[in-house]
């Protein structure tokens, strides 16, 4: 089993015991009394807060994030990977002690000493599709998904997971300018909305008596990653615009929001189900391109024609040239604190 623990093992709570008592026997005063008691319960309190996360997909655009906020929060984290050395790089163990980073055959071992799993593996989709890509884009999200699913259900009770958050995508809808769509919105019928029909349904296989989130996540919008770092230099030239007629709906969400809609799914036992990780506003592209332009300091009125568009993703453009207008109902009926609502002060956080 390749599995590397980035600091002491002593720091991590993976067997989730009771600390030793203390054997130095001490008389407290009143005063001290009551601060011991108050410090203890408030350890208490930390220690039932803590938990111990294992993240597929952790080195991806949202999977950084993500554990990069866990391990703010003093929370255990191990990152699920099938490239070590990738993850090390990313997750450095001067910057990031105390997370462990195990291969494939370590996986059973972590997520068995985990309260929860995140699972946000899958190839991007924003590439030119072939024959052999679009093979590649499903059975990245369903091989991972399955094998998570498969050593949930054969851990153990009292050392199983409780709670099982994963990614799928708003692409499950399909595309339209005309309908909007919700969680009780039924399944498109194009290849994207087949792929994720497959995903969720191997999700769903998890055992009743663990929790599943099913976050279906929009466009993340963020500096470093996603559609924005592929937009942004052409802005930067003066060559951004509208892509195809501009008229199709663009389903967003800033990656701050996305990350703790997950976090928050970890915690809250009322997160269940399908739950559309998109902002309450989605918007047209051709405003999203204006708004960008606009927060860049540039011209967005050259658009970008179908077939150049085509030229670079193939099939893939028509996710983008086609779009669908996604409403987070069921994040708002929880009380969901979006931080971002609106793509404009979006993009402003996000180019500050």
């Amino acid at each position: 089993m390749k599995m590397e623990v980035i600091s002491s093992p002593a720091s991590l709570s993976w067997t989730r015991s009771i600390s030793p008592s203390l054997h130095t026997p001490h008389s407290f005063s009143v005063g001290e009394t009551s601060r011991f008691r108050v410090s203890c319960t408030a350890s208490q309190s930390q220690k039932a807060n803590q938990m111990t996360v294992s993240v597929t997909g952790a080195t991806g655009f949202i999977g950084k994030r993500l554990v990069q906020r866990l391990h703010a929060d003093n929370h255990n984290v191990c990152v699920l990977t099938r490239s070590k050395s990738k993850a090390e790089l990313i997750f450095p163990v001067k910057n990031f002690p105390g997370i462990i980073i195990a291969e494939e055959a370590g996986w059973k071992d972590c997520i068995q000493g985990s309260n929860a799993v995140v699972n946000l593996a899958g190839m991007p989709i924003s590439t030119r599709w072939s024959l052999a890509i679009k093979k590649e884009i499903k059975e990245s999200r369903i091989k991972v998904t399955s094998k998570v699913v498969d050593l949930i259900n054969n851990s153990p009770q009292g050392v199983r997971p409780t709670v099982l958050v994963s990614a799928t995508a708003v692409g499950y809808y399909g595309t339209s300018e005309t309908r909007v769509f919700d969680e009780s919105s039924p399944s498109g019928n194009d290849y994207l909305a087949e792929v994720c029909r497959e995903w969720e349904g191997t999700a769903l296989k998890v055992d009743k008596d663990v929790r599943l989130a099913l976050i279906r996540i929009g466009v993340v919008l963020g500096k470093d990653g996603g559609a924005l770092a592929k937009m942004i230099p052409l802005f930067e030239v003066f060559a951004g615009g509208p892509l195809g007629s501009g008229r199709q709906w663009f389903s967003w969400i800033h990656l701050d929001d996305i990350v703790n809609l997950i976090y928050e799914a970890l915690y809250n036992p009322s997160y269940k189900g399908v739950i559309n990780g998109t902002a309450p506003n989605p918007v047209r592209l051709s405003e999203l391109c204006s708004q960008l332009g606009n927060a860049m300091g540039r011209p967005s009125w050259l658009p970008v024609p179908d077939f150049a568009l085509k030229a670079v993703l193939g099939e893939g453009a028509t996710v983008v040239l086609e779009g669908q207008k996604v409403l987070p109902v069921k994040a708002k009926e929880l009380g969901f604190p979006f931080k971002y609502p609106y793509v404009k002060d979006a993009l402003e956080s996000i180019l500050k």
